[in-house]
């Protein structure tokens, strides 16, 4: 694909992904906060969850699902997005939490903190409240703000799509200061998923301080 191609391609990418938030949220929802999480798989480590909201004259091209992004420009994206977003914020729930309540509640709870955060943040930069909130795939019921759960949005909107870049680049930073810690396990690279590296390291030195003792069954299990 031609540069000119590509950036055709970008503009239409970011019009699309701009319409279907209109189109779901409405003509009226001016402070949109797209919610998505990262890191519900690994075995060890915590699960991140970013709320975003962006202008409606937001015109940076190239956001997208974090997971189709090159390393790079993910990195490149997240300063971009929190530099120039209405307001964003993280949340965090720890290997300790994951264990003592399980993976989608624990995923919840950091996705309301971050939604607080964001929450936070409007208000003291524009006095505002959220207008409607779009989930990746999951509801909480509890927030009293509309929301629409979007079945695979990190790839539909574009708030959702910028809250995975900052989920996924926040979380992978924090896994590559674990790797310092607790050497052995190649989380600099696998970030805590099960990969062949992972497992040696668990065969070879057993569980770390992080680890997620509850998805760590099946491998005790098998050993």
């Amino acid at each position: 694909m031609k540069k000119a191609e590509r950036e055709a391609y970008l503009r239409k990418r970011l019009s699309d992904m701009k319409q279907f938030e209109l189109e779901t949220c409405g003509e009226e929802a001016l402070y949109i906060a797209g919610v998505d999480e990262v890191g519900r798989g690994p075995l060890a480590g915590p699960v991140v969850a970013a709320a975003v909201i962006l202008p409606r004259d937001f015109d940076l091209l190239g956001i997208d699902d974090s997971k189709k992004l090159t390393e790079k420009k993910r990195e490149a994206l997240y300063l971009a997005i929190t530099e120039r977003s209405l307001a964003w914020g993280v949340g965090i729930a720890d290997h300790r939490r994951i264990d003592e309540i399980n993976i989608l509640e624990a995923t919840k709870e950091a996705m309301l903190e971050a939604v607080g955060r964001v929450a936070e943040m409007l208000e003291q930069r524009v006095q505002a409240q959220i207008h409607h909130i779009l989930f990746d795939a999951m509801e909480l019921p509890q927030l009293k703000t509309p929301q629409t759960s979007v079945i695979k949005g990190d790839s539909k909107s574009l708030s959702v799509a910028a809250a995975s870049i900052v989920a996924k680049v926040t979380r992978d930073r924090m896994m590559v200061e674990y790797a310092k810690e607790y050497p052995g396990y190649g989380f600099e690279k696998n970030k805590g998923y099960g990969t062949a590296a992972h497992y040696e390291g668990l065969r070879s030195q057993g569980s770390c301080p992080i680890h997620r003792e509850t998805f760590l069954k099946k491998f005790y299990q098998q050993g």
